[in-house]
């Protein structure tokens, strides 16, 4: 039995060891950010079927990147306004109707990212390091300043998802009744689109534009099958974004991998944990008790 105090001794330093760098507590508190703020966003865009919408939303912001880096300019910026412009610029396309949303999510996605492409193409290097940070994440390069403004805009996002909280329920759940309470659905449709801007420029310090929209939806498709209350599978999705950002973070430091994709990958190996063993919707549940698993 001597080698239990061994293995303790190894796990503490596995854990503590990193924790001697400054970096390493930003990136763990990056990580804690990021991981509630994607997976409480994450869950709309599961509840919602807009899949494809968070992924088009991670690459469409790439002109705006481009442009930040041609001019000198602080990447997260250019993110952010060209994050809000495709924002607008959906709800505009499918106001009353006039284009279905995912027309209008593949017009604007093919198009942004291919002004983003044409821009890039400019550059006299494709390999620019904060270019090439933006575009897969750098959780480990997250400095105090970075902190500062992914916790400023996290607070932003999730006080507004508290205070229309009960709007976003019902116009993700039941049309409706969103039209019976005459609720401005356009208008809460499009402050979500922005919400959900926000939470992909949050993103991108840690895993990327090419990641960003793995966060988002994995941690939430996960607790769906986990919970089937929305309060609680926040609070899960939360737990399963949190968890996840740490694994990348500590996986990037030992094995020197990719902390986005490193962060992903956890996050989808504890989806697949869901799926075959979340009591009562998990595909082991459901073989045992002859149930059809229930799609998210």
């Amino acid at each position: 039995m001597t080698w239990i105090p061994q293995a303790l001794h190894s796990l503490a330093t596995f854990i503590t060891e990193p924790l001697q760098y400054s970096f390493m507590k930003h990136a763990i508190l990056a990580g804690i950010i990021v991981g509630v703020l994607c997976a409480v966003m994450g869950c709309y865009v599961v509840l919602r079927s807009m899949a494809f919408l968070g992924d088009a939303m991670s690459h469409a912001i790439l002109p705006g990147v481009a442009v930040a880096c041609l001019l000198g300019k602080d990447l997260a910026y250019g993110a952010l306004v060209a994050a809000i412009a495709v924002a607008v610029g959906l709800s505009f396309f499918t106001r009353r109707g006039a284009v279905k949303e995912d027309t209008a999510i593949g017009i604007l996605f093919a198009g942004a990212f291919s002004l983003g492409v044409v821009l890039i193409s400019r550059m006299k290097s494709y390999a620019a390091r904060n270019l090439t940070e933006i575009l897969f994440g750098n959780v480990l390069g997250v400095s105090s300043k970075d902190l500062w403004h992914l916790g400023g805009l996290a607070v932003l996002v999730l006080a507004v998802v508290l205070v229309y909280y009960r709007e976003f329920l019902v116009i993700s759940f039941d049309p409706i009744l969103a039209l019976t309470l005459k609720l401005k659905t356009e208008r809460l449709q499009l402050l979500m689109f922005i919400l959900l801007a926000l939470t992909i420029v949050v993103s991108l310090q840690t895993v990327g534009v090419g990641l960003a929209a793995g966060m988002l939806i994995t941690p939430g498709a996960a607790a769906y099958l986990l919970a089937r209350r929305l309060p609680r599978m926040m609070l899960i999705a939360a737990a399963i974004g949190v968890v996840s950002s740490l694994i990348g973070a500590y996986a990037s430091y030992w094995f020197d991998v990719a902390s986005g994709a490193a962060i992903v990958l956890a996050a989808t190996g504890i989806f697949f944990l869901a799926f075959l063993f979340a009591p009562g919707r998990g595909l082991v549940w459901q073989r045992r008790s002859g149930r059809k698993p229930r799609r998210a």
